[in-house]
């Protein structure tokens, strides 16, 4: 993709300031490998050599233990296969994940009741919960949901806000009255209230509080938006393009958008930040994602009502911070690299 001057001046910009660029660089990786955590995070085997054939249960049909020899029906138990093959030496072997553990997964040894501390023997490596589950496999799994969930409320929010907001600015009049007293009745019904009516009649899931984020999550930037596309159409560039004959949907996109996108750009980061600590705000509250699910706000639940437990509250807590901390320097970044009173671009 070809980037004009401009863009390039502010990439330049936003990569000079280092804890912006170096907070970018690591949530990117981060967010990347929580996509992919079934590769480091999961019960099932990697790799399995068995009887000279290579299997891959991450990302294949289930397999019985009786299919690698066991005696039981059910789904292979590839820890236990793992050291039975290791055992056996007779040529099979099993590649598992660094952290043997799924997120739903209960581990009762039998010898201590959890939540049991971190430990490098049963690879719990920031111990478990309440419920026997690995904590570790739990943040890593809760955060990749809040990050989309996150990423996926905010781009829909930007998009109908945006699109509403500059058609109210741009047509003004009876359009522009009409939108602002719906947006003032709808940003008066309590959000709480509908969230527990909601989770009351439907069985809350991920895309329901995704719905109802962006019922209410859109009309912030509506706002903002309302107000530069007012601005803008008023310079002289816009009325160059409209005395060519450009139409109303050109005029916003080719020419007011680009001009306006400073605001869309700033405001993406610290929208993200809200929508994270609303998710995790839900969960601590029992008004969100069904348990098991794995969420920040249920081990900070759990961590509260077993502050014996160091690891869960200190791991959870500690997650949170360090990645609301990198979003918020890169806003930071992103507010000082696209200031508009350093660029201004007039097409």
């Amino acid at each position: 993709m070809k980037l004009d001057p401009l863009t390039k001046k502010k990439i330049r910009r936003f990569r000079s300031i280092k804890r912006s660029y170096y907070s970018f660089i690591i949530l990117s990786t981060l967010i990347l490998l929580a996509s992919v955590a079934e590769l480091f995070v999961n019960n099932k085997a990697l790799v399995v050599s068995y009887q000279g054939s290579l299997y891959f249960p991450t990302y294949s049909a289930v397999r019985t233990g009786q299919f690698f020899g066991e005696d039981y029906e059910y789904e292979a138990n590839y820890r236990e296969l793992k050291q039975k093959f290791d055992e056996a030496d007779e040529g099979n072997w099993v590649l598992m994940p660094i952290v043997p553990w799924n997120p739903y997964e209960q581990d009762f040894n039998g010898e201590a009741y959890p939540p049991n501390a971190p430990s490098l023997e049963s690879r719990h490596f920031l111990g478990t919960d309440e419920s026997g589950r690995d904590v570790l496999a739990r943040l890593i799994y809760g955060f990749r949901i809040a990050i989309w969930f996150a990423v996926l409320t905010l781009a829909i929010c930007y998009t109908i806000g945006v699109l509403v907001g500059c058609l109210m600015g741009y047509l003004g009049g009876k359009f522009d009255l009409v939108m602002q007293r719906i947006i003032e009745v709808w940003s008066m019904v309590p959000f709480l209230y509908v969230i527990m009516i909601m989770v009351s009649i439907i069985q809350p899931s991920f895309f329901l509080f995704v719905l109802i984020n962006v019922l209410f999550g859109w009309i912030g930037i509506t706002w903002y938006m309302r107000t530069m596309t007012y601005k803008e159409k008023a310079r002289e560039y816009v009325m160059a393009a409209k005395a060519q004959g450009a139409g109303t949907w050109r005029v916003i996109t080719k020419h007011i958008l680009p001009n306006t996108m400073v605001m869309i750009v700033t405001l993406a980061p610290f929208g993200i930040v809200t929508n994270i600590t609303m998710l995790t705000a839900l969960d601590y509250l029992g008004l969100g994602l069904v348990p098991p699910t794995p969420s920040w706000g249920d081990l900070l639940q759990q961590g509260k009502s077993n502050l014996n437990a160091w690891w869960i509250m200190s791991s959870v807590v500690g997650a949170i911070v360090t990645v609301l901390t990198m979003v918020t320097f890169i806003g930071e970044g992103v507010r000082e690299a696209f200031d508009p009173k350093k660029h201004t671009r007039y097409t």
